[in-house]
């Protein structure tokens, strides 16, 4: 007899986009799966779309990109008493806010395995920051040891964050800690395109400080004063985040030409088949998921030495990697992949398209996930 799962996640179209394929897998294997998640402007469609597959979707409120304790608590309150109606067995939860609350929850309600995927550390544990930044990060380690207290199975994407959260005494001695490939990726969804002629580089991502942007648009400039032809392409949602990106400083990016801002897209496939170039600057990632589908769509990468980011290129291989927050470097990576031979640059494209196979593909992602879940 299957198990009754939940699935928490912090934003509706995540669960489709991101979780997609775990949900069937999770069905696939005889369990009952129902999720959960903040409602955005995807969540009609998803909730459409997830009853097609026979999966529940409950709406709960998610404040993303602030502490509001008031919001904060109605997150906590509607997580426990979903648990309390639903009874799950198992729940899984990932990003930050629903891996705290429904790691509370379901320590209040007990009797329900708790298996929690961290996906990126996020701003407040980015170093430096000053006062401020330091005090956020005392605060969300402390909701982070209280939501993880309980926990059954942490999943981690990458060994930094693993380390940092075992060093900072953030997982329970009594769980089982382990690593995945990111949330992994749909090779058939994403599957290799030609790479244009035109030297076109992409960018996908929230538009926030610390993904990188403002190197990105800076490098750019740089490398358009050698390489006039060449565009830098930019898509993402602008975030209500403290280290959101203004609009008002995007529209002066653009009104100078130093990028081309194409939104907030719907389907990314279109954009990563019209580039030559993937470029994530982030200063950290969970494993950056953009990167896989860049990836397995066969795309030369640009990416950063940091936790995350770094174990999706091999330097030279597939890719190169670059200081994170420094724009010289990035501008001289950009123009090091301009000045590439055709044949070097074919070359970086398949390392790409086979990396991802051998370390990232969905599937056997998620038979890593559940079985540490024991699912």
């Amino acid at each position: 007899m299957g198990e009754r799962v939940l699935v928490v996640g912090g934003v509706a179209r995540s669960l489709v986009n991101f979780r997609g394929a775990l949900l069937d897998d999770l069905q696939t294997r005889g369990h009952t799966v129902q999720v959960a998640a903040g409602e955005d402007h995807k969540a009609a469609l998803v909730r459409e779309t997830l009853a097609g597959k026979g999966v529940e979707f409950h709406p709960i409120p998610v404040a993303r990109g602030s502490i509001n304790p008031l919001a904060d608590l109605a997150t906590l309150w509607k997580l426990w008493r979903l648990f309390r109606d639903q009874r799950p067995t198992v729940v899984i939860a990932y990003t930050a806010k629903p891996v705290i609350y429904a790691g509370i929850a379901t320590r209040a309600l007990g009797g329900i395995r708790f298996c929690p995927m961290i996906t990126g550390l996020g701003y407040a544990f980015v170093e430096g920051g000053g006062l401020r930044r330091r005090m956020l990060r005392l605060l969300v380690g402390g909701l982070y040891r209280r939501g993880l207290a309980r926990a059954d199975t942490v999943i981690f994407q990458n060994p930094d964050d693993q380390s940092r959260f075992h060093q900072l005494g953030l997982v329970p001695p009594r769980a089982r800690s382990l690593r995945v490939g990111g949330s992994g990726v749909d090779t058939e969804r994403f599957s290799r395109q030609p790479l244009p002629d035109a030297p076109v580089f992409l960018m996908l991502a929230r538009l926030l400080a610390d993904k990188g942007v403002r190197e990105y648009v800076e490098a750019a400039r740089r490398v358009r004063t050698e390489f006039p032809q060449a565009r830098f392409l930019l898509a993402g949602a602008v975030e209500p985040n403290p280290a959101g990106i203004r609009r008002d400083e995007l529209d002066r990016w653009q009104a100078e030409g130093a990028v081309e801002y194409l939104g907030l897209l719907d389907d990314v496939r279109p954009a990563l088949a019209g580039c030559r170039y993937y470029v994530l600057p982030s200063y950290h990632e969970g494993t950056p998921r953009s990167v896989l589908e860049a990836m397995a769509t066969g795309r030369p990468i640009i990416t950063t030495d940091a936790p995350g980011c770094r174990e999706t290129v091999v330097h030279e291989c597939n890719g190169l990697l670059v200081a994170p927050g420094d724009a010289r470097s990035l501008a001289e990576a950009m123009r090091q992949m301009l000045r590439m031979p055709e044949r070097a640059v074919q070359r970086m494209a398949e390392e790409s398209e086979r990396l991802v196979h051998e370390r990232f593909e969905v599937h056997r992602v998620n038979a890593s996930i559940l079985a540490a879940t024991g699912l």
